[in-house]
Parts: structure tokens; sequence; C-alpha cells
């Protein structure tokens, strides 16, 4: 197994749907600027709520990513 470097980043991403779909549209932002994407960890979760309802979702992740030449 070879050994890597890590870089971690935080990132907040947003839905109107879910949880879930937060966390895919961050994901998908960063790897439009970002290479070597490796894995996420859930730091923290909030919603906004209008009329009773849930209405938004924001889900803070940290990714991490391998810099290069490091595997």
């Amino acid at each position: 197994m070879s050994e890597h470097v890590y870089k971690i980043v935080e990132l907040t991403g947003s839905s109107k749907v879910g949880m879930e779909e937060a966390v895919n549209n961050a994901i998908a932002r960063a790897g439009e600027t970002l290479r070597h994407l490796r894995w996420f960890q859930v730091v923290d979760t909030r919603g906004h709520i209008e009329g009773g309802q849930v209405t938004h979702w924001q889900v803070t992740i940290k990714v991490g990513f391998t810099l290069d030449g490091s595997g």
C-alpha cells in the first residue's frame, strides 16, 4: 500500500431537496477545481424552516484529496 499525503478543505453544500443532494452539490463543485478527491466527512447539518416546513438544507463537509505526486 502506498503512502498518501492529504489536504483537507471544508465546504458547505446546499439543497432544497435534502442532505444527500447538499453533499453531492459540494463535492461536484469541489471537483471542478480540485483533483484527486478521496473522501469526505460530514461535520455539520442545518436547515431553514418556513411555514413549519423544511425548505432548505445546508451540510458542511471536510473533503480530503491527495496532493500531486503522493499516489
